[in-house]
């Protein structure tokens, strides 16, 4: 994996980014405010490299309002929310940047933001208090959802089911370790909950067809689960650091991850048909064996 591009940003510490879903650019927040970059991609079809620049658009609304730790557009680029160390929520129409939501719980800091594909609503999870759902278009709560006994939750995100169900997961730490709760959008309830890792989980990541769930902890280590939380790839020491940033491609074959180490890495995951295929391999050679084994025994030789 090669650099394509590198944009210096000063004495000006990126901390959290968010890249439009139509192609428009990246909005990156810094120690005091949030700054937006627009695409160079050359007019030569046949040139493949893309660069960053910085953009003429001044983000008014997003200057000195201090560390925003999570930002995300929604589905089709059309809203954007904000969330800050100082418990500040926001979220704008885009572009035009009009205000939709302003809430500010000053005793919490908002750790993370999801929509839902229709963008209707909107995910909050704070360092303190449940997790809460606002209905994006009339700004109020519809739901909050409660941890359970000792329960600490990180990553939210949404995703739809076979039969065009939509879900929340939510991970937690449990008292055995990192975890993945599942909340239906309709009764906001819980209806499942599994325990996937022993080690707290940094990051978190759902692939587009819903069928892949991946985790990664603060050993630097990767779990890629289906959608039924059942553990089909664990990755040990895929970084020498904690795993910071996990995402899938949109065909769902390769996984991407950043660590703590400075390090990036892309993992390519097999199709079912391809683990199938190797599954039916390792029958056949177990049966042969077998076969092998009794032609052997009834001649004497074992």
């Amino acid at each position: 994996m090669s650099q394509m591009s590198r944009l210096g940003t000063g004495a000006d510490l990126p901390y959290r980014m968010a890249v439009h879903p139509r192609g428009e650019g990246v909005i990156c927040s810094f120690p005091k405010s949030c700054r937006w970059f627009e695409w160079d991609a050359p007019e030569n079809v046949e040139t493949h490299k893309l660069d960053l620049k910085s953009s003429e658009k001044i983000l008014t609304q997003l200057e000195d309002v201090g560390q925003q730790l999570t930002m995300t557009f929604n589905f089709d680029g059309s809203a954007l929310a904000v969330g800050g160390e100082d418990g500040h929520l926001r979220v704008f129409k885009w572009p035009s940047m009009e205000a939709i939501l302003d809430q500010i719980d000053e005793k919490a800091t908002v750790k993370y933001l999801s929509f839902s594909s229709d963008g209707k609503f909107l995910v909050c999870l704070a360092s303190r208090g449940p997790c809460r759902v606002w209905d994006v278009s009339s700004s109020k709560i519809v739901a909050s959802l409660p941890k359970e006994s000792d329960e600490v939750f990180g990553f939210c995100q949404f995703s739809q089911t076979k039969d065009n169900r939509e879900i929340l997961y939510i991970t937690a730490m449990q008292g055995k370790g990192g975890g993945i709760v599942v909340w239906d959008t309709t009764s906001w309830k819980r209806i499942g909950s599994k325990q996937i890792v022993r080690d707290p989980i940094s990051a978190f990541s759902v692939s587009a067809d819903g069928e892949l769930l991946a985790v990664g902890t603060i050993q630097g280590d990767i779990y890629i689960t289906n959608s039924k939380m059942r553990v089909q790839t664990v990755i040990k020491k895929a970084h020498l650091g904690l795993v910071t940033v996990l995402m899938f491609s949109e065909d769902s074959r390769s996984l991407v991850s950043t660590s703590l180490d400075s390090s990036a890495r892309v993992t390519l995951i097999e199709s079912k048909e391809e683990q199938n295929g190797m599954s039916i391999w390792v029958v056949l050679f177990i049966v042969l064996l077998a076969i092998l084994a009794y032609f052997l025994k009834s001649r004497g030789a074992i």
